[in-house]
């Protein structure tokens, strides 16, 4: 049946073959011919799947958001993905497509190759038959034509009962070309035959080299998927150019250059740089693989995720669990100490405290305190947690909930999700846009928190949110470190901090040699602190400056590269910055000012402006010292003369500033725990009051 099928398929193509055959008169240049023809006729199907690659490298970059946003949930990433294929009207199966007829074509050439009598000369099955009958020929093998043809070429019998034309005809069919017999079979033959497999995988290995580099989906796939590729195709191209009759050989060689040259003049025509932006699509990535790089293997990998499961288990063995708290890693309990403290004081509440970290301090903590819980929850699994998550409170300090990995539980729809401050900057501009949108409730470090909330929730449409007035426990024991400390001033000198932060355009990265050649003298000792993550990730740099100015260190300059100890923060007489968050910490601890130098300054909403608030970090640098641009630096040394020439005036300043920045200042913890303590009454009592 599937023998009857192809002989219907290659009628149409077999009448072309024996076309370009009688226009050229030679059966290879005739293959050539016809290949070329099979790449125009298909031209409107290769088109086609060229615009549906653009379209799909176009949308890449919303799929990889997509994937990071619901990273873990395939039924949400697969539905939302399909909403963005019936926009673009990308079909996924038009590579499908073009692959089928590309098999097809290929797998008719191997038919009217293999059946030279039936498609070129047009002799009868019958007539066939009985050729092969006359010469002794095996009939059903797929072979059978092209034997019948050599027997007639170099047989000196000539059978009667055929028209002398038909044995003419027969006898004029050249298989040569180029030197070789077409319908040899290179296993068989061997000898410079086995050049023809050879051609088959230079030219498949030359097909995936362009593919990889000018074809717009296939230049973004893995190397993985490109180089495997690539791997399979010559594999397989080396291998059928042994086993099938040369002419299929040529065939498929010049196909696969022919789709060279092809997909160049495509790009040509509809050029990919023109409908795709290579910048969306690689922050995308970079976003995605910061999802997917998120359980890092270490020496104790093995052993943390046993840890891991027994953990993950013993969570969701609680039942009625009241307050979860959610920590990316150790540095973060500080943020949520007083507030534990107070609610253990003031309740019986067991604290479910969830980290990512394994080497989390709360591990220590718990072993002290029975009615701490803590679990260690990798980043991965902690999908699944969060998704599942029972509990009355969840709070934690990580912003864009339910945006990445962190989501609200699909279980609990009335779980209440508190925002716990990790810092008392600004929301709108030093966070994503949108990243506190999914909480239920703000704990507000101060008034500003609270003006940037409520205006977003009217520039977006949103549903008002429960804001606390909290504070910020931290600033309390920044305050309270500092009491005690007495200036480092040795022999008349004034302490100078330089504490830039890490981001683009940092005081090391853009006018360190201004500022040290202003300030290097005998009245400064200059302690240049760097941020822990600038020297983590340009070690190189550090080196490099600390080398530069080796000659002045001692003479009133340091590099301070251990962060062991924050004492030089808080024993100094002066900061100068840029926007590290230092700055707020610095001043209010100490009532001392700071020096801020206007780099580029740091936004993780390029959209903040949207909101009407100015940023704290903008408001209050002529508040806390003073804003120089990195072109004044020349009056860096006035300005400093001038700072520290008025340590009272500034005092004063701050302080006022201080007040007004916090909510409950001395007493934040107490207002935090009392408000979960109130929250948690009240859903105990609206649940009482639904079962009656």
């Amino acid at each position: 049946m599937l023998d009857n099928l192809m002989y219907y398929i290659c009628i149409p193509l077999g009448w072309l073959m024996k076309q370009c055959w009688l226009w050229v008169g030679n059966y290879g240049v005739a293959i050539l011919l016809f290949t070329l023809l099979s790449k125009i006729v298909i031209l409107p199907v290769t088109v086609w799947v060229h615009k549906n690659s653009i379209k799909m490298v176009r949308i890449q970059p919303e799929i990889n958001f997509l994937k990071a946003k619901y990273y873990g949930d395939l039924d949400t990433v697969a539905a939302e993905q399909s909403k963005l294929f019936k926009r673009e009207r990308y079909s996924p199966a038009a590579s499908i497509v073009s692959l089928v007829l590309q098999l097809f074509l290929l797998s008719s050439i191997i038919t009217i190759i293999y059946h030279p009598l039936t498609y070129l000369l047009g002799v009868s099955p019958e007539t066939v038959a009985t050729l092969a009958e006359v010469y002794g020929i095996e009939q059903g093998i797929s072979s059978t034509e092209i034997l019948i043809v050599e027997a007639v070429k170099y047989s000196s019998m000539m059978p009667s009962g055929f028209s002398v034309e038909l044995m003419r005809a027969i006898s004029a069919l050249d298989f040569g070309f180029l030197g070789f017999n077409i319908s040899e079979v290179a296993s068989e033959t061997l000898g410079k035959n086995l050049l023809i497999p050879l051609l088959a995988g230079i030219s498949s290995w030359i097909l995936c080299l362009s593919q990889n580099a000018l074809n717009p989906l296939q230049h973004e796939q893995s190397k993985w998927n490109k180089y495997g590729m690539m791997v399979f195709s010559v594999g397989l191209s080396l291998y059928l150019g042994f086993f099938v009759p040369a002419g299929i050989v040529i065939y498929w060689v010049f196909s696969n250059l022919f789709s060279v040259v092809q997909q160049v003049l495509l790009n040509l025509a509809i050029s990919p740089k023109k409908h795709i932006d290579y910048e969306a699509l690689e922050k995308s990535r970079e976003a995605l693989a910061a999802i997917e790089a998120l359980e890092v293997k270490d020496e104790h990998f093995a052993e943390n995720k046993r840890r891991e499961r027994t953990d993950y288990k013993r969570f969701f063995g609680v039942v009625n669990k009241h307050v979860v708290i959610y920590s990316e890693k150790s540095g973060f309990y500080k943020y949520f100490e007083d507030i534990i403290r107070e609610l253990l004081e003031r309740s019986n509440l067991h604290i479910h405290y969830v980290t990512s970290d394994p080497d989390d301090v709360i591990f220590s903590v718990a072993e002290k305190e029975p009615r701490i819980r803590a679990y260690y929850i990798g980043n991965k699994k902690l999908i699944t947690l969060m998704m599942r998550m029972e509990a009355d409170i969840v709070m934690m300090t990580t912003p864009d909930l339910d945006k990445y990995y962190i989501k609200r539980s699909l279980v609990q729809k009335d779980i209440e999700y508190i925002y716990i401050p990790h810092d008392p900057m600004s929301a709108h501009m030093g966070f994503r846009e949108n990243a506190l949108d999914a909480f239920d409730t703000i704990f507000c470090t101060g008034p500003h928190i609270e003006r940037e909330v409520r205006a977003t929730e009217r520039v977006y449409g949103l549903p008002p949110k429960k804001l606390v007035h909290f504070g910020y426990p931290l600033a309390e024991k920044l305050i309270a470190a500092h009491e005690g400390e007495e200036s480092q001033s040795a022999g008349g000198r004034k302490q100078i901090l330089i504490a830039p932060s890490w981001q683009e355009d940092n005081l090391l990265d853009s006018c360190i040699d201004e500022l040290l050649e202003g300030l290097l003298s005998d009245e400064y000792r200059i302690i240049v602190r760097p941020h822990p993550e600038y020297v983590k990730r340009y070690g190189e740099k550090m080196r490099a400056l600390t080398e530069k100015y080796a000659d002045r260190v001692g003479d009133g300059l340091v590099f301070e590269l251990d962060f062991s100890s924050n004492r030089s923060i808080w024993s100094s007489d002066l900061l100068v910055t840029d926007w590290s968050g230092i700055s707020l910490e610095f001043c209010f601890a100490t009532k001392r000012p700071a020096l801020f130098v206007n780099t580029q300054m740091k936004v993780e909403n390029p959209n903040w402006q949207k909101i009407d608030c100015i940023p704290v970090e903008i408001s209050l640098r002529n508040t806390l010292g003073v804003a120089l641009e990195k072109d004044e630096l020349s009056r860096v040394d006035e300005t400093v003369r001038r700072l520290l020439a008025n340590p009272d005036e500034y005092a004063d300043k701050i302080g006022e500033a201080l007040e007004a920045h916090f909510y409950n200042q001395g007493s934040a913890a107490q207002a935090g725990a009392l408000y979960i303590l109130e929250s948690l009454m009240e859903k105990r009592k609206k649940n009482k009051g639904e079962k009656s």
